[in-house]
């Protein structure tokens, strides 16, 4: 290790520990998240998914999509606090569903679906995406958890009898005690009546 001696008092001072390795893989777990979304129309396809970001409020971001993993021990926190920690211009990993339409009235949505373990300081939780047509915010969203749920409950081990409905495994995973909290977040639209384009995401922000 190199030194240097402070001259005033002969002290020997060693110099600041270097930035950790960009290899140092918990550098790439995520400590927070956030879920967010947003709507967009305009004439132009890429411009409706751009006013949808900027109503979502991720515009300024550049957006790395991945798969479906809520880390243990990640904070959800609220869109106006993540933002906080997020610059423009930054990459941000995101989960992201989206359905775009130029059909008048068409009615499209975007849902992430969010299920949580008991032990959420131990145990990861798991993020899905749906994009659909023709389908309610409700219908989207109730898919989306339901995605999720599904996940995690095999993951945990819990039985997945297919004879059963899923209302019945739904209600035996429940009762397990394992499975903390499931929930959506879904935005929905009908297609523009002029014929132009709609486009709705739905996201989970990622913070490292």
């Amino acid at each position: 290790m190199e030194t240097t001696k402070n001259n005033k008092s002969n002290t020997v001072v060693s110099p600041p520990p270097p930035p950790p390795s960009l290899a140092e893989p918990m550098l790439y777990v995520p400590k927070m998240m956030f879920l967010t979304k947003g709507k967009g129309v305009h004439k132009d396809y890429l411009t409706s998914f751009e006013l949808a970001l900027r109503d979502a409020d991720i515009a300024d971001l550049n957006l790395v999509s991945v798969s479906s993993i809520k880390p243990p021990q990640c904070k959800i926190i609220s869109r106006q606090e993540g933002r906080k920690y997020l610059k423009p211009g930054q990459i941000a990993f995101t989960v992201l569903a989206r359905s775009s339409t130029n059909e008048p009235n068409r009615l499209i949505a975007a849902s992430i679906g969010l299920a949580r373990p008991a032990d959420d300081n131990v145990q990861h939780g798991y993020l899905s995406e749906h994009h659909s047509t023709g389908e309610t915010a409700q219908k989207a969203g109730d898919y989306a958890e339901d995605m999720a749920m599904e996940m995690l409950a095999t993951t945990l081990g819990l039985p997945n009898d297919p004879t059963l409905t899923w209302d019945q495994r739904e209600e035996q995973w429940k009762l397990s005690e394992k499975i903390y909290k499931t929930q959506n977040f879904t935005q929905s639209a009908e297609g523009n009546k002029d014929g132009l384009w709609t486009t709705v995401i739905s996201g989970a922000i990622l913070i490292l």
